[in-house]
């Protein structure tokens, strides 16, 4: 049972995030066309993304792959065989609870301590990607959007490698437009970072009257990656350490908008792993009781997808509430809690209220 629920699993999940990975990639495929970036740097952007797919697909593969294996023994009728034989659920749970404790322990590590990792890698990673496309993919002549808000614009590139005629803009904040207007430019890289340098030029911004105020500047030195995430200067929580968003900064904490983003996304990670036990308890719910052929396995089968999916739903509405709401915390415990429970008693209902017959015949004489 362990091996075949196993395979199952395994071959469910790998199916499961190879589509979906394959979706997000093709939305990363501008990579290579207007940004210009090699074949590496693609497959590095979305091998990153991978931990995340696999953090939540993990628990719906589980709970495929051991409907799978109840099912494929319920139709061999070795479950029958194995009932009749006085095999009690307990032991017919044991090799399923165990593939879904290991499943709930490869959930918890990516989710408190990959997760973390690879949002500050894509952040990195995006920053460079930027800064690489000013410095080296920046199409002559043409104004191009790095994203929504920022445009960088430069006349002719010098034989060696300078920019003439830079023209760069940021309105991502529409109370704070920056405009800076240089004769030429050079790109600088010191330490791992990447520097715009300016020459013989302006900077424009708007003041409060409605006028904009022009510095002239001979020189002008620009941090490209601390420039790229002006606007987001503090770090998101999905970024944080686990033992960051456990012990979040006063002034964090002073915050309360971010103090519920933080307090959303530590429940987040501490609750989601749950998620596995539960659909190995429901799906042996549903299918762990041998049936004869005459019993449908379809209303179960239907019934057990149903209770799985509401169980998740309720879980990703009470971690979304919980921003707001800090009461909204016992949800975000208690669904998974009160799913796991109510699955257990259904498992272990015959122990636990036994039937006439039952009594009758633990009642007789050996």
């Amino acid at each position: 049972m362990l091996r075949t629920a196993t395979t199952a699993f395994l071959t469910g999940l790998v199916i499961l995030t190879g589509v979906i990975w394959i979706t997000q990639a093709l939305r990363q495929i501008d990579l290579l066309t207007s940004k210009g970036q090699t074949i590496l740097i693609f497959f590095m952007m979305t091998g990153l993304a991978l931990p995340s797919l696999v953090g939540i697909i993990a628990p719906v593969a589980l709970f495929a792959g051991i409907l799978y294996t109840l099912n494929k023994l319920n139709g061999d009728s070795e479950l029958v065989v194995m009932s009749a034989s006085g095999v009690s659920p307990g032991r017919l749970l044991r090799p399923l609870a165990l593939l879904s404790a290991a499943v709930f322990a490869i959930v918890a590590a990516i989710y408190i301590q990959v997760l973390p990792w690879t949002f500050g890698a894509i952040e990195n990673l995006t920053t460079f990607v930027r800064a690489d496309f000013i410095s080296n993919f920046a199409r002559p002549g043409a104004f191009s959007d790095l994203e929504l808000g920022f445009v960088f614009h430069y006349r002719e590139r010098t034989p060696d490698g300078a920019l003439r005629g830079v023209f760069m803009q940021d309105r991502r904040d529409p109370a704070h437009v920056s405009t800076y207007i240089a004769e030429a430019g050079k790109t600088l890289e010191k330490d791992g970072e990447s520097y715009l340098q300016l020459s013989k030029g302006v900077l424009l911004r708007p003041q409060s009257a409605g006028d904009s105020a022009m510095v002239t500047f001979d020189d002008y030195t620009i941090d490209l990656s601390q420039f790229m995430q002006a606007v987001s200067s503090i770090k998101r929580p999905r970024e944080r350490t686990t033992g960051q968003l456990w012990a979040p900064e006063d002034k964090d904490r002073a915050d309360p908008v971010l103090a519920g983003h933080i307090r959303s996304e530590l429940l987040d990670r501490l609750a989601s792993p749950l998620y596995a036990l539960v659909a190995g308890l429901i799906a042996f719910a549903a299918l762990g009781e041998a049936r004869t052929t005459r019993q449908g396995r379809g209303l179960a089968i239907g019934g057990a997808i149903l209770a799985f999916i509401g169980a998740r739903m309720l879980g990703f509405a009470a971690t979304t509430l919980t921003v707001g709401v800090p009461a909204a915390a016992y949800f975000v415990w208690g669904v998974p809690v009160v799913a796991g429970l109510g699955a257990l008693a259904l498992i272990f209902r015959g122990e636990l209220f036994p039937t006439r017959v039952q009594r009758r015949f633990h009642a007789r004489p050996a």
